[in-house]
């Protein structure tokens, strides 16, 4: 990640990108947190999310695009759980935090209209009532720091960038072992109701029960040196 941060000329904060920028097609992107250090491995923030995208064979998604739909609108400030397990996971631990069962409807469905039946409310209804936690949530993930590496591969199980994602969750994952690097006692995660974001220390329910593979570490290390800075366009 030093190496990475680097090259990159420092870390980003989705509040201050745009998708005027010179960004990669296709990549892997790991979020940092300032208030979460790292305690045994070394000095500095540690990793608190790692992610990807498109890769299914069908999916177009590009980086920009996936880290866009975490940040959430700039015009409204609100957002897309729907389209985000990050916001999602965000979301439900807001709600336990705050000691709040509302909106009942976070998480319910993958549409708006699903959860609107459920609950015997419009569309429009269910978006009400969700908006502001929506809007806390963005107001989160936006300044958390964050870096990426480019991998332009195509969309696929064999993807480098599913390898990189889940190799680097795998290792950095506290789930059901002693932990290295441990979440502080104040990390939001800690308020999930879900074990494997609380134990891991990670935004992330996918591959923190698994094993890396030590040879995905000389893949991260060619991928991080040949990632480039992006810059605005104008």
């Amino acid at each position: 990640m030093d190496v990475l941060r680097d090259r990159l000329g420092g870390t980003l904060m989705l509040s201050k990108c745009t998708g005027r920028m010179q960004w990669p097609n296709r990549g892997v992107y790991f979020f940092f947190d300032e208030s979460e250090r790292r305690s045994d491995s070394g000095g500095g923030m540690r990793v608190i999310r790692v992610g990807t995208h498109a890769l299914s064979s069908r999916s177009r998604t590009s980086l920009w695009r996936r880290l866009a739909q975490h940040a959430g609108s700039r015009a409204s400030g609100g957002g897309n759980h729907r389209g985000s397990i990050f916001r999602l996971l965000v979301g439900e631990a807001m709600k336990t935090r705050e000691g709040s069962e509302e909106p009942r409807s976070w998480g319910d469905g993958g549409h708006p209209a699903a959860a609107a039946e459920r609950y015997g409310l419009t569309t429009v209804g269910v978006r009400e009532r969700e908006r502001a936690l929506e809007a806390k949530v963005s107001e989160y993930i936006r300044v958390l720091p964050f870096l990426f590496v480019a991998v332009e591969d195509e969309p696929g199980p064999a993807s480098l960038r599913g390898v990189i994602e889940r190799n680097s969750i795998a290792l950095l994952s506290n789930y059901q072992r002693g932990a290295l690097d441990p979440a502080s006692s104040t990390w939001l995660g800690t308020q999930s109701g879900r074990d494997r974001v609380r134990m891991s220390g990670l935004w992330n329910n996918n591959h923190v029960n698994e094993e890396y593979e030590p040879a995905y570490l000389d893949l991260l290390e060619r991928v991080c040196l040949s990632t480039h800075p992006v810059q605005s366009l104008h």
